[in-house]
């Protein structure tokens, strides 16, 4: 079945029948179609698969996909059309320009959490392009997948834009075949899986996964337009967002003050009871309602099931004593040297094609050396994790995690060896912004750094010296929303980038042209036998090259 999906894509595509400007401007007029006259089914998947809110859903996935979609159309002369560069003197006469060609068969690979954005905004910038797309949306937000299934073939070319469901079976089916581009969102994990498929056959791929994206806050920031913002980037789809603020790291004349005001901010957005709020959505499955349990400060998180009090007593024990390990261990850790460090206590399990999870497997994230002044220590703060301020209540049976705020992370938490991607926000007292920026640099390079600073130095330095996928002074998600900027990772956090003319050619491919009229000759001069006059005509040649 997926190899007979690709033959047909393969054949339609060699047909021209996606080459001509009119059929690309009919496919996205026709997603825009798709998206705005299917509002309702669309957030009712999402509210299915992820217990989105309705706003979110409009404003973050379906408004976005139109928008880009129109944007693209609009300057698809402009971006098609040839465009002449300058030829070296010594061809003269001559002519030189490239083009933008499609690059053929391409295979979109997309994830759970944003299931309608980051499955059709790659898929309008590959239409754009000229291009038959296969469409891979993720088993795990499966009320979305079934509804893009249905969808798309009443809305687009049946022959140029197929819909594959399934899992990671029919992915690595998928993978088999000699696609001419592969974009894939979601962990790394999956996307060595995907590179290296894609390596046999010498397709070209464009990974956009994740990490540890950080947020610098100093006292120069305006402390409540910092918590709100934060909060924002943070909590929107209940943390699952790839370049939310996964950490922060504030100066400790602004850290305490910081704190209090995300969780104002927290009840401002939510409510008192976030849980009852229609705003506040919930985790995609078990596996990472669990795995994020696993982050928050032990004894936070009751047993699955209710104990005898003998065994409530010797689980009380047992988690005092796992404490009391945990800082036994960052201690000694300090004292041995990032050789002896433990590693993570939650490892998640093999996460499967589409996923967004990014488990800190390039282990860059979880062998990080601190040094001890970089981070300081707050006073009454006894578990790794740190001190829960807001938040901090789960319920398994709806797969709610409140809105948490940690103060005083250390460093060697659980909670700081992975990009979270849930409702968990650590916030770790740093020196100053020096110590801020070493920190980031000893980890993974992140799809997204934020700085909450009006200090032009402070700011200049971080975009200096860190890198990442993205830099945002006092913006978090902003680069996400925008058909004008590249979004894309470096480094561990992806490879290429995408969003209006950056995605254009990322599907295709720039071609070179070049032309000399066959009258007058004059290569002649350069032709053999090299004989002594040549010899001389090369050398003045190059004293004016």
């Amino acid at each position: 079945m997926t190899n007979q999906t690709f033959e047909q894509l393969k054949k339609t595509y060699e047909s021209g029948r996606t080459r001509p400007l009119a059929w690309r401007r009919a496919q996205l007029n026709a997603l825009r179609r798709l998206v705005t006259e299917n509002r309702d089914a669309f957030v009712s998947s999402a509210m299915a698969d992820l217990g989105k809110p309705a706003a979110e859903t409009v404003l973050m996935e379906l408004n976005l996909v139109a928008g880009e979609a129109q944007f693209v159309r609009n300057r698809l002369g402009l971006w098609t059309a040839r465009h002449p560069k300058a030829m070296h003197w010594m061809l003269q006469p001559a002519a030189g320009w490239t083009i933008a060609e499609p690059k053929g068969v391409v295979f979109i690979i997309s994830p759970w959490n944003y299931p309608v954005l980051l499955a059709l905004e790659p898929m309008a910038d590959a239409l754009a392009a000229g291009n038959a797309v296969c469409l891979k949306p993720s088993e795990l937000s499966p009320n979305t997948s079934k509804l893009l299934a249905e969808l798309v073939p009443q809305y687009l070319d049946t022959e140029a834009v197929r819909v594959v469901e399934g899992g990671p079976k029919e992915t690595g089916d998928l993978l088999k075949n000699p696609f001419n581009h592969i974009f894939y969102t979601g962990g790394g994990h999956v996307g060595k899986i995907v590179m290296r498929a894609a390596a046999e056959n010498l397709t070209p791929v464009t990974l956009e996964l994740g990490g540890k994206s950080p947020c610098f806050v100093d006292r120069t920031a305006d402390i409540n337009v910092a918590a709100r913002r934060i909060a924002w980037g943070k909590f929107t789809n209940a943390g699952q967002t790839c370049v939310a603020p996964d950490y922060v790291l504030a100066t400790p004349d602004v850290a305490e003050a910081l704190v209090k005001r995300i969780a104002v901010a927290v009840t401002e957005f939510y409510g008192e009871d976030p849980k009852a709020s229609p705003d506040f959505g919930r985790i995609i499955n078990d596996r990472h309602f669990e795995r994020l349990c696993k982050l928050l400060p032990v004894g936070t998180v009751p047993p699955e099931e209710p104990s005898s009090p003998l065994v409530q007593v010797a689980s009380a024990v047992g988690a005092a004593m796992d404490m009391v390990g945990r800082r036994f261990n960052a201690v000694t850790t300090g004292r041995g040297g990032a050789g002896e460090m433990a590693g993570s206590a939650n490892n998640a399990a093999k996460p499967t094609a589409g996923s967004n999870m990014a488990a800190a497997d390039d282990g860059a994230i979880a062998s990080a050396a601190v040094e001890p002044s970089e981070i300081h220590k707050v006073p009454g703060v006894f578990d790794l994790a740190g001190r829960i301020v807001c938040g901090g209540k789960v319920d398994r049976a709806a797969r709610y995690i409140a809105p948490t705020v940690l103060y005083g992370t250390s460093p060697d938490a659980p909670v700081m060896k992975e990009e979270i991607f849930g409702p968990i926000l650590p916030i770790l007292v740093v020196e100053d912004a020096e110590s801020a920026i070493r920190f980031i640099n000893k980890r993974s390079r992140p799809l997204a750094a934020y700085v909450f600073s009006r200090d032009h130095e402070v700011r200049l330095t971080f975009e200096r010296q860190t890198s990442s996928g993205a830099l945002g002074y006092s913006l978090p998600l902003g680069h996400l929303l925008s058909s004008r900027l590249p979004f894309g990772g470096v480094g561990a956090s992806g490879i290429g980038a995408y969003h209006g003319k950056a995605g254009f050619l990322t599907f295709s491919h720039v071609k070179t042209v070049v032309t000399k009229p066959q009258f007058p000759d004059t290569l002649r001069l350069v032709y053999p036998p090299f004989n002594e006059a040549k010899a001389k005509l090369f050398d003045i040649i190059a004293k004016f090259s």
